[in-house]
């Protein structure tokens, strides 16, 4: 059974920074496509990123480039989402998600089988 368990999210003044992690257990890690996505309220899931199973292809939502960076390391089980020049209406839950299949850089929600609990991240103006 593949878990994922975000942490890292919280309260923050526009312009700050937060530093996302999803830790995954059971399953294989490595070989596999990962994203981030957010839900603000009263909101569709969101893209917000993803990156191949080496981590030498990467994509973001035109709205997060150059803020936010994903990043992973396969030896830690663990991706990442550094976000930067944090804006009020990045505020959302942050979730990470795991394609079942290898390879792809997807961005519909669709395409991914397995997801965390999400991690709320509040940026105050």
């Amino acid at each position: 059974q593949v878990q994922l368990v975000e942490s890292g999210g919280g309260l923050v003044q526009a312009g700050g920074s937060l530093r996302l992690s999803c830790a995954a257990s059971g399953g294989t890690f490595s070989g596999y496509t990962l994203g981030w996505f957010r839900q603000a309220p009263g909101k569709e899931r969101e893209f917000v990123a993803s990156i191949t199973w080496s981590g030498s292809i990467i994509y973001y939502a035109d709205s997060m480039k150059g803020r936010f960076t994903i990043s992973r390391d396969n030896a830690k089980n663990t991706v990442y989402l550094q976000m930067n020049s944090l804006k009020p209406e990045d505020t959302a839950v942050y979730y990470c998600a795991r394609r079942s299949k290898s390879g792809g850089l997807p961005t519909m929600p669709d395409e991914y089988a397995y997801w965390g609990q999400g991690t709320q991240v509040t940026v105050s103006s």
